[in-house]
């Protein structure tokens, strides 16, 4: 019986170990990204996933779709339609802030 318990523990304390310093991280980071998601807001400046830059100029909470304007063309505003999930960051002061 002592055996198994002297083989027990480092196996524990490894479990402990992983799961304070990968998992609990993981999880805290999620759970900002997804506030952020949430709280989004027309004249939000934001980054998505795929690096494209832009201003939110209209939201939708039930299709969970974002209208953003990227740029002129010919003096024209270009807007795009993008989902929230694709938001990766948002822009405060031109700073690039993660899932605040």
């Amino acid at each position: 019986m002592d055996a198994i318990t002297g083989m027990l523990v480092p196996f524990i304390a490894m479990g402990a170990i992983f799961y304070f310093l990968l998992f609990r991280p993981e999880q805290t980071k999620r759970k900002k990204h997804q506030n952020m998601l949430e709280n989004l807001s027309k004249g939000d400046e934001i980054v998505t996933n795929g690096g494209l830059h832009g201003k939110i100029l209209g939201l939708s909470n039930d299709k969970n779709i974002i209208l953003i304007a990227v740029g002129e063309v010919n003096s024209q505003e270009v807007k795009v339609q993008i989902s929230r999930s694709a938001v990766a960051f948002l822009k405060k002061g031109g700073e690039l802030i993660e899932g605040e």
